[in-house]
């Protein structure tokens, strides 16, 4: 099983499984063998793939660190914590050499709140909408990336104080994960895109990690890419694009039109950030191309209560794995959202585009710019038609009436191909204790009916965060006591 798309499940964990797991990592073992010392190169191969048998002990001072359990054995098969999973806090792979977070299926199910769900579709349903509870915003989350927020721009004010900063992606839509990073676009006056001297600036204040600031200057967008050095929250700093801080409302506004979208997307969010399908340059796609797939899917649904608040979400989540992952044409057929979307021939496409440029592998015409192709740089949309192909296969399965027998009644469906590491557990836990907010009265604005969840706070609070850029809140002066390191 390719460690980078699933995991055995429960039913398929026993001792045939056991024998054919020890199989395959000999067979691992045998290519990594340095026989004689006769090539000094394969000592430096990379693991096949890496560990998740550690246990997150949280340390009061510098938060969760992570540390080997005594009973795993890293050394005979090539296991163990890589960069890649230092990087990604939420990936889960390697799972499958953890059996025991496999065996019940309630490992790393965190969102799971209730004893048993409705069998079926209808218990897949319930589970998102946990799944959603849980994962959404909170406001300590918020409060933390309003501090970051603040902090890069308190350098950007002492160097151009009349230049503007703005927020847009995941952090204005309210649509992020607890890793995810932050989008800030810089607006000013500029001969040459001053990426250079602003990266000198933020060396100098030191509120990075040195070794994550990377400027690429090459990029279609040329960005700064940075590391928190506080909290170990990313951000990506660009300058005068507009059109970022225009698809953010664009996006709010679809949140409005399509009730499910945002079940959808934290769902569909997390299911590629495990497996690090999340981004462009590792070989999956962009936040904003997966929300344009979830909205082309929603407007073009032959249902016409798809799109209501009382549509199944197990449903709709089944079906967008099937469309992408299984039926949709990515060689012919490109993708348009605007005008209540549709499908369009990419011949079609091609006339609008300039530059030369051709239509790509997953061709997503920008709603703000027609001859701009938003899938123009995901070459690995194949990777994640695949892991799509994958979970509609796992989900389909698992919600079959015909196979109920063969399922505990313990165990998580959304859970067989979505988990939530401990490392990102641990993470939000250091998150609420170190940037608290203040309770809500109830005479506050922000009280509402005993239904509010964490999320619509943090969305009402989400106008907040413009404030802070643009200056106008100060936040408190309190000391930081702790401070998030791996």
């Amino acid at each position: 099983m390719d460690p980078t798309i699933g995991w055995y499940q429960p039913e398929q964990i026993g001792r045939a499984q056991k024998l054919w797991s020890q199989i395959w990592e000999a067979q691992l073992g045998m290519e990594n063998m340095n026989l004689n010392n006769s090539n000094p190169n394969l000592e430096n191969k990379a693991p096949e793939y890496i560990s998740l048998s550690v246990t997150n002990n949280f340390d009061q001072k510098l938060g969760p660190v992570n540390k080997p359990q005594n009973n795993v054995i890293h050394s005979n098969n090539g296991l163990g914590l890589g960069k890649r999973k230092r990087e990604n806090k939420a990936s889960t792979y390697g799972l499958n050499q953890n059996v025991q977070f496999l065996s019940d299926n309630s490992g790393l199910a965190p969102w799971r709140n209730r004893d048993q769900y409705t069998p079926g579709v209808i218990g897949l349903h319930e589970e998102i909408e946990d799944f959603y509870k849980y994962m959404s915003p909170r406001p300590e989350e918020h409060q933390m990336r309003n501090e970051v927020v603040q902090r890069i721009r308190s350098i950007i004010s002492d160097i151009w104080p009349s230049a503007k900063v703005e927020i847009f992606g995941s952090f204005r839509t309210g649509l992020y994960l607890p890793t995810s990073d932050i989008d800030l676009v810089v607006i000013g006056n500029w001969e040459k895109l001053p990426l250079w001297t602003l990266e000198k600036a933020i060396q100098r204040q030191r509120i990075a990690m040195p070794d994550t600031i990377k400027v690429l200057d090459k990029a279609s967008v040329p960005i700064i890419k940075l590391t928190d050095k506080e909290t170990e929250v990313k951000v990506d700093i660009s300058f005068n694009m507009s059109n970022g801080v225009k698809s953010a409302e664009l996006i709010t506004k679809f949140i409005k039109i399509y009730p499910s979208l945002p079940f959808l997307v934290l769902v569909l969010k997390q299911f590629l950030l495990q497996r690090d399908l999340n981004e462009v340059f590792t070989g999956g796609i962009s936040s904003y191309s997966l929300i344009l797939l979830t909205v082309s899917f929603l407007q073009l649904h032959p249902r016409y209560n798809a799109s209501q608040p009382s549509s199944n979400l197990g449903v709709l989540l089944i079906e967008f794995f099937e469309l992408y992952g299984r039926h949709f044409n990515y060689l012919k057929t490109g993708i348009r959202v605007r005008d209540g979307g549709a499908y369009i021939a990419k011949e079609e496409v091609q006339k609008d585009m300039t530059d030369g440029y051709r239509p790509s592998l997953l061709c997503i015409e920008d709603p703000l710019n027609p001859s701009n192709d938003i899938g123009r740089s995901s070459y690995g949309a194949l990777n994640v038609k695949q892991a799509f192909e994958y979970a509609y296969l796992v989900l389909s399965h698992a919600v079959n009436s015909q196979n109920q027998a063969f399922f505990s009644k313990n165990n998580s469906v959304i859970g067989r191909i979505v988990r939530v590491t401990d490392e990102v557990v641990q993470y939000r836990r250091w998150m609420q204790k170190s940037f608290p907010v203040l309770t809500v009265s109830a005479a506050s604005p922000l009280a509402g009916s005993s239904g509010r969840t964490y999320a619509s706070v943090a969305n009402t609070l989400s106008q907040s965060s413009q404030h802070i850029a643009n200056g106008n809140v100060k936040l408190d002066n309190r000391p930081q006591e702790e401070s998030w390191t791996s």
